[in-house]
């Protein structure tokens, strides 16, 4: 793969900003170069200091409108949404914009799924329920009538309104076992950043999976501000609660209960969660080093709220440089 082919784009937090504000931020990003837009897609934010939590799937049709790049959204079908209503959205997505949505798809958080009540199923039960709900929407994207009865109930569903090609499904992935998992039946992966050895294990069991060849997405959460101490603080301030593992973030029920764990967070604790430097530079080695890996989608998350500062710097100082990397 060349350097035509990498896309290095900007993460639109939900759990941080008010939808219109992140209407205005990826117009401003589309502008300042970056090449792709990924969505959050949560009930709930991750603390009370972020304080936010617009519906995504209102926001992606009028932020697609407003610009013209690319955009996905990391979303759990299976419990908040049902299979047939997330096939529905996409294919409405994908109609209207053809060939510029993908669906990343995860097993969930309680945090945001125990809205509806139901029981919260094991990590292998939710696992299962992933699997077949893709199962479902692509069925129901081939035009097929769709009846199933199980982990998953459909009945008689089919989509009247589709789009002429199959929309591109993401398997979310924090742990190896994961991402090998989902190497055997996802278009491609999307995971987070870690340390490059970490990330090389990722990686490797992607490939081992079935996913070698296939598109592979990385979202770097960052902090970025005019000095080192100002990004840590800002990472601290809003991205303390995120950094925990995610076997237990999946199972942490309320935002107190993400404020109580993060509370014990120190903000020198915060690396190597959060990539945190006001160097442009340092930013560019970090990034060029994922590149290096195979990743062909960077999704770069500054998790601070001094969003347009960022943009400005990252349009002029980084992205023109990684630009110039290739694979």
């Amino acid at each position: 793969m060349d350097n035509k082919a990498l896309s290095i784009g900007y993460h639109a937090s939900h759990e941080q900003f008010k939808p219109s504000h992140l209407l205005q931020l990826v117009q401003k990003a589309e502008q300042a170069g970056f090449g792709n837009i990924l969505s959050s897609d949560h009930f709930y934010p991750w603390s009370e200091e972020q304080g936010e939590s617009g519906y995504a799937w209102s926001w992606l049709g009028a932020a697609m409108q407003a610009t013209t790049l690319p955009f996905g959204v990391v979303s759990a079908p299976g419990q908040r949404y049902h299979p047939a209503i997330a096939a529905q959205k996409v294919a409405t997505l994908c109609e209207m914009f053809p060939h510029r949505f993908f669906l990343a798809a995860g097993s969930g958080q309680l945090l945001n799924e125990r809205i509806t009540g139901q029981r919260w199923p094991s990590k292998q039960e939710r696992n299962e329920r992933l699997k077949l709900c893709v199962d479902i929407m692509r069925a129901l994207w081939r035009g097929e009538t769709v009846t199933h009865k199980g982990l998953v109930e459909v009945e008689n569903a089919k989509l009247y309104t589709r789009p002429s090609y199959m929309p591109p499904v993401l398997g979310a992935a924090i742990t190896p076992e994961t991402a090998e998992w989902v190497g055997s039946w996802a278009d491609g992966m999307i995971t987070i950043s870690k340390p490059p050895q970490d990330l090389q294990k990722m990686v490797e069991a992607f490939y081992r999976g079935g996913g070698e060849g296939k598109p592979m997405h990385l979202k770097v959460q960052l902090s970025y501000d005019q000095t080192k101490e100002k990004a840590r603080q800002g990472a601290h301030e809003q991205w303390k609660n995120n950094v925990f593992p995610s076997a237990l973030l999946s199972d942490i029920p309320t935002v107190k209960g993400f404020d109580a764990a993060g509370s014990m967070v120190k903000p020198d604790e915060l690396e190597p969660h959060v990539r945190i430097s006001d160097s442009a530079q340092e930013h560019i080695d970090l990034l060029a080093k994922d590149i290096e890996l195979g990743f062909t989608h960077l999704h770069l998350h500054n998790v601070n709220l001094q969003q347009e500062q960022y943009i400005e710097f990252f349009g002029e100082r980084v992205l023109p440089e990684l630009k110039k990397v290739t694979i």
